[in-house]
């Protein structure tokens, strides 16, 4: 949904042309019967077909760039992604005034991680480190929720590869290098419409809203979930602690268990009502997960 300057190119295989990810009611409950009738997962898809049948419109994320993402052939509701939860709780070294890190050293400090860990799964060290500081400032705040670094990755690289969307590369400050900004949600093409609520503010747009940023929030979706993840005093979207945390909170608003079956696929059914986005999700989040606990 990111790039609106490339609206007219082909979906297929491209980073720059975002596509309608949104299933109706039928499609989704074909495609659970379907697998019920092949897995014989009987009890998890009777969850996931009320839960498909009871999806409301989400208001953060409406729809996701086309970034070639397999979607994980899992039943929604009957598994979670590989627990990579960060262990010891690495130590958020002090960061600059410019909201930059310091990365100075390694040890067990969360930067010396993301450095280590990043470029072995694909992960830009700067994302990387913006997911792990939300894991661990959740663990402080909201202790019940679970939310694994993973969850996060696998939402940043499907909504806008990582803040690199359009070329577009995370600065030191956490900031890309040029703006983030969705299609207009005018209601053509597929995409829903959301009459402007921050008269431009986020998105640059004062007749309709886009959503904003590596997470891609809605403007009126930031307005009450915004969060200041690098401490500087300024929640911006397009920061990308501030948008990481944001999404924390977000998945696990309503006392959400992200290590439950039932409260992962929920939270990113909030996220955004696809079943494919969430099987897009499980399939990054596993795979990272995965990648780390084997280099343990």
């Amino acid at each position: 949904m990111v790039g609106s300057s490339s609206e007219g190119e082909s979906s297929k295989g491209n980073r720059s042309q975002p596509r309608r990810r949104h299933a109706n009611g039928r499609a989704v409950g074909a495609r659970l019967v379907a697998v019920l009738g092949v897995l014989g997962l009987a009890a998890g898809a009777v969850w996931g077909l009320k839960q498909a049948a009871a999806l409301e419109p989400s208001p953060t994320t409406l729809e996701i760039p086309a970034l070639s993402v397999q979607a994980a052939n899992v039943e929604p509701g009957s598994v979670t992604p590989v627990n990579a939860s960060l262990k010891g709780a690495p130590k958020q070294r002090k960061q600059r005034p410019n909201g930059g890190a310091n990365t100075q050293g390694s040890g067990d400090s969360l930067v010396g991680w993301a450095q280590r860990v990043g470029p072995a799964i694909g992960v830009p060290v700067r994302a990387l480190l913006a997911y792990g500081r939300a894991e661990i400032s959740l663990r402080q705040t909201n202790p019940a929720c679970r939310l694994s670094w993973a969850t996060l990755a696998g939402i940043g690289r499907v909504e806008s590869d990582h803040g690199r969307y359009g070329g577009a590369v995370l600065q030191a400050n956490g900031l890309p290098s040029k703006p983030i900004i969705g299609v207009p949600l005018d209601g053509s093409r597929g995409f829903k419409s959301i009459t402007d609520t921050d008269d431009g503010r986020f998105d640059g747009d004062s007749r309709v809203d886009r959503a904003v940023g590596p997470m891609q929030f809605i403007p009126s979706t930031w307005a009450s979930h915004a969060a200041d993840g690098n401490g500087d005093g300024v929640a911006n979207p397009q920061q990308i602690d501030d948008a990481a945390l944001a999404a924390a909170h977000y998945l696990c608003a309503g006392g959400r268990d992200m290590s439950s079956a039932e409260g992962w696929w929920a939270g990113l059914w909030s996220y955004n009502q696809s079943v494919e986005y969430g099987q897009q999700v499980f399939g990054l989040a596993d795979h990272y997960a995965r990648a780390v606990n084997s280099r343990s």
